[in-house]
């Protein structure tokens, strides 16, 4: 029985990972920040749920050292922990700018650290990192998550050279929206009313969200990205990437497809009625 190690696992795509891999015969090994109000992981016999917070790194080398201890070996890891910000960049505090890199980025940085000296001593591993289309497009009043997203996805990829010579593979998992709670729990907001300078473009742009939200298409379900996570974990191949939500491989294209003016045209169009 191979093991995954996840982050984040007490809700979204977390949550929907560790039940695919737990029907489908792996170990898994459930990381949260509040394991006593887990009930549902808890009887199963294949899945160790474990205290986890990616801001507190004694929490981290203290969950690896347990799911060593309880299932031998890891074979994959899944930094899934992280949440989204939203807002106008000066109207965010120092506090708030920090604590969106401290777990999207720093909190992914200090998790790979702690695994790979186990990785490294097996000569094998996998490392799954959840970035999102928000890691190659953008979006208006996100800058703070795009840039840690943004992070991810040079950090994922410069590293899988040096760690392909321990033979760990590195990989990226790119979804769009999803039926999670990334728009509430998992989102902090940072709007200043004082800066009425930007209230005809915030309130565009809030409008125009508010009306794609309502589509019935607007996101795709969390078990959709566990399935790709699952793929990416079995099927042997070198793919770097795997991009979830026909709305992200419809932007991650144009992108690819449009230069620089028109794909920022395109989009400052789409959301802020501007040409």
């Amino acid at each position: 029985m191979k093991t995954i190690f996840i982050t984040g696992a007490s809700s979204g795509i977390g949550r929907a990972t560790v039940r695919h891999f737990a029907e489908r015969g792996w170990n898994v090994v459930a990381t949260m920040r509040t394991p006593e109000k887990e009930i549902e992981f808890m009887p199963l016999n294949n899945v160790l749920v474990l205290k986890l917070d990616v801001e507190k790194k004694e929490t981290i080398q203290n969950a690896v050292t347990k799911a060593i201890q309880h299932f031998g070996k890891i074979d994959v890891l899944l930094n899934n922990a992280g949440y989204g910000t939203m807002g106008i960049l000066e109207a965010a505090t120092d506090e708030q700018i920090r604590r969106q890199f401290e777990v999207n980025v720093f909190g992914l940085i200090n998790m790979t650290k702690a695994m790979l000296p186990h990785y490294r001593s097996n000569q094998e591993g996998m490392l799954i990192n959840i970035s999102s289309m928000g890691g190659i497009v953008t979006f208006p009043t996100m800058s703070l998550y795009h840039s840690t997203k943004f992070a991810v996805e040079g950090l994922s990829e410069s590293l899988s050279y040096e760690l392909l010579s321990q033979n760990i593979k590195v990989k990226l998992i790119e979804p769009g929206a999803i039926h999670t709670d990334f728009g509430g729990r998992s989102m902090e907001f940072y709007f200043d009313d004082s800066l009425t300078d930007y209230k005809q473009f915030t309130t565009t742009f809030l409008g125009k969200l508010s009306e794609m939200e309502k589509s019935p298409t607007y996101a795709s379900p969390p078990e959709l990205v566990a399935e790709a996570i699952f793929q990416a974990a079995t099927d042997g191949t070198n793919q770097f990437r795997y991009v979830i939500g026909e709305d992200a491989k419809m932007l991650i294209q144009m992108k690819e497809d449009c230069d620089d003016e028109d794909y920022l045209s395109n989009i400052t169009q789409h959301f802020l009625n501007q040409a």
